[in-house]
């Protein structure tokens, strides 16, 4: 196991925390919230850290006004905060009471919408982050195919990425998807039977970068399209699918309606689809799509005040994500080959949209352009790109 892995939205924290009385760091479980925040408290002088899965720590927390009172003039961290969502209304007259900024990070494995009193209790209070798994980005400055290998077939899950080797990386993944289904899920105050829950996320991992049937789905399964619905929006809401939206368009063709969906994290598709290591991922029918969601993964958190969608016609056209802000319009076509080739389609849609700065992410080693609009890169490229144009 290496050591502490730096992550990229460190400064952020560190800086909203010096502006607003608290700070969110939502994302997954096990994806290394508590390390990050430990890594922040540590160099703060007075800091308190409170693991809200540990009985002990939860005792402390009988009475939490007396707790918070005690407490007043340090950093507290409360980790899984999920587990414990009555503190919510008495963390806003806290906050209000001490009138000062950096009172406390809050850790938690579910979206707002999941812990639903956060963002009304709180709001005006906290800034929200979210910590996904390991990016490319922060894993390794070597940029070579081997290092983006291991990161698409393990996914990024600390424990998975940085395994011994790929067996026992998949072992880790086969347990974390077992402990979700049987623990966590009911945690979030989800009735559904772990197994109809795992045979719909393996469902899912079947669907995986196709557009959402949702009659269809539910007819295999034997329930509503609504409960697909909020089967989708519970696994969404714990940070293990993506639902990406179509593209929105004046323009008079018959755009596909249905949104997309991934799961998220390329190491838990493949361990849902009992892929282990890259040669069978290679023979797998999953593959194109696989890297597809693993460009997106690796995309969208750099850039979260870009609105992003795909594009996609009755007819067959296509761009797989359109990035949109302000003037700036970015398109994204994901081939997993090191000699990609494009249909039609794909150029009709450049076309179509009259884009300007598109993009062919392919595992190349080096960029170089097809036609004036559009040049094939590697990941990182697209990445530095990205970045450059944040501003």
């Amino acid at each position: 196991m290496q050591g502490y892995v730096p992550r990229l939205i460190t400064t952020k924290i560190e800086q909203k925390l010096q502006q607003m009385p608290g700070v969110v760091i939502l994302g997954p479980r096990q994806c290394g919230k508590s390390t990050l925040a430990k890594a922040i408290i540590s160099n703060i002088k007075d800091t308190v850290y409170v693991d809200l899965e540990r009985p002990s720590d939860v005792n402390k927390l009988q009475d939490p006004e007396a707790f918070f009172t005690l407490n007043r003039d340090h950093l507290i961290c409360l980790d899984e905060i999920q587990r414990v969502p009555e503190l919510f209304p008495v963390l806003r007259s806290v906050m209000d009471e001490n009138k000062r900024n950096g009172q406390f990070i809050i850790l938690g494995s579910a979206s707002p919408e999941l812990i639903q009193q956060s963002s009304e209790t709180l709001a005006g209070r906290i800034a929200s982050f979210e910590l996904t798994p390991f990016l490319i980005k922060e894993i390794s400055e070597e940029r070579t195919l081997q290092t983006l290998r291991r990161l698409w077939l393990r996914g990024g899950f600390p424990s998975s990425y940085l395994a011994a080797n790929e067996h026992q990386s998949f072992e880790w993944r086969l347990d974390f998807i077992r402990t979700f289904l049987e623990r966590d899920i009911p945690q979030l105050g989800f009735r559904t039977p772990a197994k109809t829950m795992e045979r719909f996320w393996s469902m899912c991992a079947h669907m995986h970068g196709q557009l959402l049937n949702s009659s269809q789905l539910g007819e295999s399964m034997g329930v509503s399209h609504h409960t697909v619905r909020s089967y989708v929006d519970m696994l969404e809401g714990a940070f293990v699918l993506r639902v990406l939206r179509p593209y929105e368009t004046n323009l008079k063709k018959r755009i596909v309606k249905a949104p997309k969906i991934y799961i998220r994290d390329s190491g838990l598709l493949h361990a849902l689809l009992g892929i282990e290591s890259h040669n069978d991922l290679l023979g797998h029918p999953v593959y194109g799509a696989s890297w597809e969601g693993f460009v997106i993964e690796h995309i969208l958190p750099l850039v979260p005040a870009w609105k992003a969608s795909f594009y996609r016609t009755s007819s067959g056209v296509e761009i797989d994500l359109i990035l949109e802000k302000g003037p700036h319009r970015i398109a994204v076509e994901c081939k997993g080959s090191t000699a990609p080739q494009v249909q039609q389609g794909f150029w009709n849609a450049v076309d179509d949209l009259a884009l300007r700065d598109v993009w062919i992410i392919a595992p190349v080693k080096e960029a170089y352009p097809i036609e004036q609009r559009v040049k094939v890169a590697p990941l990182h490229h697209l990445i530095e790109h990205l970045i450059s144009q944040k501003g």
